[in-house]
């Protein structure tokens, strides 16, 4: 089944289609979607690293606008689609401190989590529930997210021969490790938060 996934992906990158699915999954992601793109985003680089900046672009600019929702409803919608969220991701209790922490380090917050593969749409809403300043959480959006996917164009645009020959020798490993990299993000989250 995995190695569907990667084959489906890999061949993905070369229907029309792709660039819509990778948008929408990125937009998705930083307001309500669990998977983040780059179950996407590295395998379609992988398959046509001449591509990896359109990719990278495509992601940074669908996770900022999906971010720009995440930010709505935390601010226009946190009593109702907000709190479900957050409480679905079962951080319900740590908002408060969180906000809190806001007054004094929400750039370094935004900047920090945004690069990390910490879930990214509890910053987007916990930002509009905190009121911070929505351009500023724009402008740090697209840096912190433009730095995460764009460090991946580059690595598999300089080196995706060899990545994509090493993923495919051992794919359960790799798997295996970036969820692994996804859960320690939902548990430093969980404790930082």
């Amino acid at each position: 089944m995995l190695r569907r996934m990667y084959d489906w992906c890999i061949d993905a990158a070369h229907k029309p289609y792709a660039l819509w699915i990778l948008g929408i999954v990125s937009f998705a992601e930083s307001s309500f979607f669990p998977v983040p793109p780059d179950v996407m985003l590295i395998p379609m680089a992988l398959a046509r690293p001449q591509k990896a900046w359109l990719y990278a672009g495509i992601c940074t600019i669908t996770s900022v606008a999906g971010g720009v929702v995440g930010y709505l409803i935390g601010h226009l919608l946190y009593d109702s689609v907000g709190q479900w969220v957050i409480h679905f991701y079962g951080y319900g209790d740590k908002v408060e401190a969180f906000r809190a922490g806001y007054a004094e380090y929400g750039a370094w917050i935004i900047l920090l989590k945004g690069l990390t593969p910490i879930p990214y749409k509890l910053v987007t809403i916990t930002s509009g529930f905190a009121n911070y300043n929505i351009w500023m959480f724009i402008a740090l959006s697209f840096v912190a997210r433009g730095a995460r996917f764009y460090v991946v164009a580059v690595l598999m645009n300089r080196y995706g021969v060899w990545i994509r020959e090493t993923i495919e020798k051992r794919l359960g490993l790799w798997v295996g490790l970036a969820v692994g990299v996804v859960v320690l993000g939902f548990i430093i989250a969980f404790r930082l938060f």
